[in-house]
């Protein structure tokens, strides 16, 4: 069975944490992992090669991997250069995730994706937040396409993901799989990604992001306090 197989009509789990959360040690983002795992996800999304490494020995499903990199020079941040995707391969993953965006990068998309054919024989999750990123990205050889970076780039930063246009033209124009990441908070949301033809969804924040929802918690609350005070 191929990958794309196994994921489809699946539950993919984003396991991640801030640099300066306890979450980050790798022991930590594998129990995450192994816990999703046991609990239905076909899949896990894991950010650097440590922690894919940890990842790769918890559980057998597949793991796509990046490697988050800030580079001064360029927008793009995960995994702009082979070097970053030879590292995320050899710690173990299965798919390598890359930003697919428009923005200036290190390295041309369709060079690095070739590379990663060739040298490393995985398959590519192209990370977009157009439609047009997305189209460029197929024709540069991308086997999968996310809708991770709608919301995350200048162009798309008024509008808060999941933008449910753009998964339903990624899905009418292109053939590869498409998945749906990027703001899904909710079981229901998440089914709603599948009825507008999301190959599978990847959900991070609403399951393992414990620093960024107590944050959010945190930060409500206290403006509800505020408001209360006011005379």
């Amino acid at each position: 069975m191929n990958l794309a197989t196994q994921i489809r009509g699946g539950l993919i789990v984003s396991c991640q944490a801030p640099a300066d959360s306890p979450l980050a040690a790798p022991e930590i983002i594998a129990a995450m992992a192994k816990a999703a795992v046991l609990r239905g996800a076909v899949a896990v999304r894991i950010n650097t090669p440590a922690h894919i490494q940890a990842v790769r020995r918890a559980v057998s499903v597949p793991i796509i991997g990046l490697w988050k990199q800030v580079l001064p020079e360029y927008p793009v941040y995960i995994t702009p250069r082979f070097a970053d995707a030879l590292a995320v391969a050899a710690a173990g993953a299965d798919v390598i995730a890359l930003d697919a965006t428009a923005r200036s990068r290190p390295e041309p998309l369709q060079n690095l994706i070739q590379r990663i054919h060739d040298e490393l024989g995985k398959p590519v999750m192209a990370d977009i937040d157009s439609l047009e990123s997305a189209e460029a990205a197929v024709a540069a050889g991308a086997d999968w396409v996310g809708t991770t970076l709608f919301g995350y780039t200048a162009t798309t930063a008024h509008t808060p993901p999941p933008s449910w246009s753009l998964l339903s033209q990624l899905v009418e124009h292109l053939s590869v799989p498409i998945l749906c990441e990027g703001g899904i908070a909710s079981p229901t949301m998440a089914a709603k990604a599948l009825n507008l033809g999301a190959w599978a969804v990847v959900v991070g924040t609403d399951i393992t992001g414990i620093d960024l929802k107590v944050q959010q918690y945190v930060q409500t609350l206290k403006a509800r306090t505020i408001e209360n005070s006011q005379p």
